[in-house]
């Protein structure tokens, strides 16, 4: 086990359930077991430190700490959202100590191409049954659990491979984008470094990804700050909250308001709205 002195805020449980990643389980000890890349973590904190065990002890902390963000300042943001928007401080404060977790980009990418018109139960059990079936086993914590596997151990999986890991109508967009991976027509790396108009513009060019599955992939896999994912329940704050409503408007007003902490902002709106009570 390592212990992780955390000194700024920091809400453990806040990160790990608002809607970012997929793969986690709460145990009866209200600690946290999550599947990364390369290993599965066992999490909880006390008071400020953070307690964490592992499947794979190398570079634990380091690994631990660049995943939860925590070398992020997030108090600069914070700071830059609520002078931009003073309606915004009670979330932002509420949030604060919510991070944005840095997630593998492929797992990412199967995930939000899966969470079209899906919900969270579907969308853990199809990635999971995915992970059962073609992914590496670890057991740990007296459990079983399955790494993602990469695409490349998928180079050979059917469109009906997929549905039967109840992907839905998503296996021919799913096969689509395995396919362009391991044929090196998409290389996922190269997003980082791309500005945030012209990945958006290159993800959208696949089926099955739209401005919102995209805004999600560059959200939570590149750390790409400015996007602004649009769903319902954006749009019903919007129109209650700022009596804005369409998606260009709502999108021109978070860009213009926002700017380069649009998918923060998103992510306080949406953690103040469901857990303020």
């Amino acid at each position: 086990m390592i212990k992780i002195k955390i000194e700024k805020p920091f809400k453990l449980d806040d990160t790990i359930t608002c809607g970012q990643i997929f793969r986690f389980f709460k145990r009866e000890d209200k600690s946290f077991d999550i599947i990364l890349k390369d290993r599965v973590i066992n999490v909880y904190m006390d008071e400020n430190t953070l307690y964490v065990t592992s499947s794979k002890e190398d570079n634990l902390e380091e690994i631990v700490k660049d995943y939860f963000d925590l070398n992020n300042d997030y108090s600069v943001i914070n700071d830059f959202l609520v002078k931009q928007d003073e309606k915004l401080s009670d979330a932002v404060n509420f949030s604060n100590g919510l991070m944005m977790i840095r997630q593998d980009p492929f797992e990412t990418v199967i995930s939000y191409i899966i969470s079209a018109n899906n919900g969270v139960n579907q969308i853990a059990s199809a990635l999971n049954n995915i992970a059962k079936k073609y992914g590496k086993k670890i057991a740990f914590n007296d459990k079983e659990y399955y790494l993602f596997p990469s695409y490349e151990d998928l180079k050979e999986i059917t469109q009906n491979d997929l549905r039967n890991c109840k992907v839905g109508f998503r296996d021919k967009y799913l096969k689509a984008m395995i396919d362009k991976l391991n044929n090196k027509e998409i290389d996922l790396n190269e997003f980082y470094d791309l500005d945030t108009k012209t990945a958006l513009d290159k993800l959208m060019q696949n089926a099955g990804i739209g401005p919102k599955v995209a805004s999600c992939i560059l959200l939570f896999a590149y750390q790409k700050y400015d996007v602004f994912p649009i769903d319902t329940w954006v749009k019903k704050v919007m129109k209650k909250d700022y009596e804005i409503e369409g998606e260009k408007r709502i999108r021109d007003f978070a860009t213009k308001t926002y700017g380069k902490y649009s998918g923060i902002a998103i992510q306080y709106l949406f953690n103040y709205s469901r857990n303020n009570k």
